[in-house]
C-alpha cells in the first residue's frame, strides 16, 4: 500500500507485524459459533487473522477508498462482511439482529482519537461480548486500569472498571505500523464482570463521573457544587472521605453509592 494516501484525521496507522497480529487474535481466544466485530480494518491484515478462527467477521470501515485493497487482501475468505460507514453512527443491534451466533467478540486496532466514544457505544449497545480485545494508545491504556490515587486514574477508569475486568496484555512498538505513529500502543482485553455493583441509573452514573473529574485538581466540593452536597458529604463520610477529597482518590464503590444516593 505504498501509494495509499493515509489520512491522519482518521487515525490511519496500519499494523504490519504478523506475529503481533496473531498474538492479538490469540488473546481473544475466539471459540464456538462465533461472530467477531472489527472496527477500522484498514488494509485487512488483522481481519485476515480473525477470519481464520471466527465463523463470521463483521467489519466497519469509514474510508471507502480502502474497498479495493480489502477486496484483494481478503479475496480468499467468504466469512467476512464489511460495512463502509462510520461505526459511531451505526445501530449495532440492528446490524446484528439477523446474525446467528453463540459467542460475540470485538477485536480491533482502534483509532486513538475516538477510543472513548467507541467503548461507550459498545457498552451502551447492551450486547453481551464474551471478550473485547483492543489495541489503543499506550498512555490511554495505562489509564484504563489505573488505581485510585494515581495520576492516570480518571472517569474512564472508573466507568470501565464498573463493567469489565481489564488486563494489559502486551506493548506494541510504534515501529510496527505504517505510517509510524508518534506513540507506542498497548493491547488490552476486557471481559464482562459476572456480578456488577447495583446501579440505579447508568446515565446518571456516567454524568456524575464526568462531572467529578471535570477539573482534575479541584475537590469534590468544587466539581460537584451543582449537586446536593449534604448527600454527597454523608456518603463520603461512610468511606472516610470528605468534600475536600479529590475524585482521583475515590474507588469505584464510592461513585456507585454516590450515584444511587443522589436524586
Amino acid at each position: 500500500m505504498d501509494e495509499f494516501n493515509y489520512k491522519k484525521s482518521l487515525g490511519q496507522n496500519f499494523l504490519q507485524d504478523k506475529n503481533i497480529l496473531e498474538n492479538i487474535v490469540k488473546v481473544a481466544n475466539i471459540e464456538g459459533n462465533s461472530l467477531t466485530i472489527e472496527i477500522g480494518p484498514g488494509s485487512g491484515n488483522l481481519t485476515k487473522e480473525i477470519a481464520k478462527v471466527s465463523n463470521q467477521v463483521l467489519c466497519y470501515e469509514i474510508d471507502d477508498r480502502l474497498e479495493t485493497y480489502l477486496d484483494v487482501n481478503l479475496k480468499d475468505f467468504t466469512n467476512i462482511q464489511i460495512i463502509f460507514d462510520d461505526f459511531l453512527k451505526r445501530n449495532l443491534n440492528n446490524d446484528l439482529k439477523d446474525k446467528k451466533y453463540d459467542n460475540l467478540y470485538l477485536v480491533a486496532n482502534l483509532p486513538y482519537y475516538i477510543t472513548t466514544p467507541i467503548i461507550e457505544k459498545v457498552i451502551n449497545s447492551n450486547l453481551k461480548f464474551k471478550k473485547i480485545v483492543i489495541m489503543i494508545q499506550k498512555e490511554v491504556g495505562e489509564r484504563f486500569n489505573a488505581k485510585p490515587g494515581s495520576k492516570e486514574y480518571n472517569s474512564l477508569t472508573v466507568y470501565l472498571n464498573y463493567y469489565f475486568n481489564l488486563n494489559k496484555e502486551f506493548i506494541v512498538s510504534r515501529n510496527c505500523f505504517i505510517p509510524k505513529p508518534n506513540v507506542d500502543s498497548i493491547v488490552i482485553s476486557l471481559e464482562n464482570k459476572d456480578n456488577l455493583l447495583n446501579l440505579k441509573d447508568k446515565n446518571k452514573f456516567n454524568k456524575l463521573l464526568k462531572d467529578s473529574f471535570k477539573f482534575k485538581r479541584k475537590t469534590i466540593k468544587n466539581n460537584l457544587k451543582n449537586y446536593d452536597l449534604n448527600i454527597i458529604s454523608k456518603v463520603l463520610e461512610k468511606y472516610h472521605f470528605t468534600l475536600s477529597s479529590r475524585a482521583e482518590e475515590l474507588p469505584l464503590e464510592v461513585f456507585v453509592d454516590l450515584s444511587n444516593s443522589l436524586n
